[in-house]
């Protein structure tokens, strides 16, 4: 696994990259949008609303592109490939070093959708049994891996008592899992579900229960997208909330969408839903005690040397005004 020192590195890189951009699209092209992840039930919002047609009337083309990370995320809105997207709150720590972007709503606040999920028939019952065991992630320098170091330090073994390895996606996340080349990995809620349902899979930890101030997931703008389209990005934002007030009311709609965009069980959906729909932000302002702990966490993932201003990381210009 790339150790941490080695992310300034990385971070630096991404932000050269921005030379070799492609051009921004044009007022009339679609606004091109990536998911770190494409498994995520709280990503699902942009799903939700291109199937009702809310962002088509707001006057807004959408094509979604998802990736395997963040890290991959940030790569791509650095070389311009994509004018937005939704990715960990971790990510920030990017934009400290020099993407050329920033956030422009909370997505999500505590991380109710993550778990650190095990066989069916592991040997590990409880968090106690994870000291020196083996957990995969996506990718570094991500939320996964810093709720991994989070668990270990609760638990009163570190920063590092958990090995941790990233492994790309969900599929080969599940795979060394499954040859038990892994002991656990972090598991969004859906999969976790999936697994146990098939009982190859058990529920260990679920990290809402262990990081309840976070911001777990935020959407991203590059600073091409917000001087050169700003009323654009305004209207994305606007019909991507009315989505939510859109979903949060008719969860039975929801639930149907959301099967056939993730391919699982409208059963599946609706835990899923039930689950962690509440930490969905209705009006994507910031939660000051989640920047805190994003803060502090790039510190501790040696990201970054010092807490960044977090106030140069994210703007909430661009949000609609949304009356209760």
């Amino acid at each position: 696994m790339t150790p941490y020192r080695a992310m300034p590195r990385f971070i630096a890189t991404i932000a050269l990259m921005v030379s070799f951009a492609a051009p921004m699209a044009s007022a009339d092209e679609p606004i091109h949008f990536g998911k770190s992840l494409a498994t995520l039930f709280h990503y699902t919002p942009i799903d939700v609303g291109l199937d009702r047609g809310i962002f088509k009337s707001h006057g807004i083309d959408v094509d979604v592109t998802s990736f395997d990370g963040d890290a991959k995320l940030q790569q791509a809105l650095a070389s311009g490939s994509i004018d937005m997207g939704v990715g960990g709150g971790p990510s920030l720590a990017f934009i400290a070093k020099g993407t050329p972007a920033l956030a422009v709503a909370q997505e999500a606040g505590a991380p109710l959708g993550a778990t650190l999920t095990v066989l069916y028939d592991s040997a590990i019952k409880t968090p106690n049994d994870l000291k020196g065991k083996t957990t995969s992630v996506s990718t570094v320098g991500s939320q996964p891996e810093w709720m991994t170091r989070e668990l270990s330090r609760q638990q009163g073994w570190g920063p590092d008592g958990i090995n941790l390895v990233a492994l790309g996606g969900v599929p080969s996340q599940v795979a060394a899992l499954k040859t038990r080349q892994t002991d656990a990995f972090v598991a969004d809620i859906t999969t976790a579900y999936r697994l146990e349902d098939s009982r190859e899979g058990r529920i260990l930890v679920k990290f809402g229960d262990v990081i309840p101030n976070y911001i777990n997931t935020v959407m991203y703008a590059s600073n091409r997208m917000m001087a050169d389209h700003p009323d654009k990005l305004r209207s994305f934002l606007t019909a991507w909330f009315e989505t939510v007030a859109f979903m949060k009311k008719n969860k039975t709609d929801t639930v149907r969408i959301v099967s056939g965009v993730l391919k699982i069980p409208d059963t599946i959906v609706g835990r899923v839903y039930d689950e962690t729909f509440r930490m969905i932000s209705e009006d994507g302002k910031f939660d000051p005690k989640g920047l805190a702990v994003l803060s502090r966490s790039f510190v501790e993932m040696a990201m970054l040397p010092t807490e960044p201003d977090t106030s140069k990381l994210y703007t909430e210009k661009f949000l609609p005004v949304i009356s209760r």
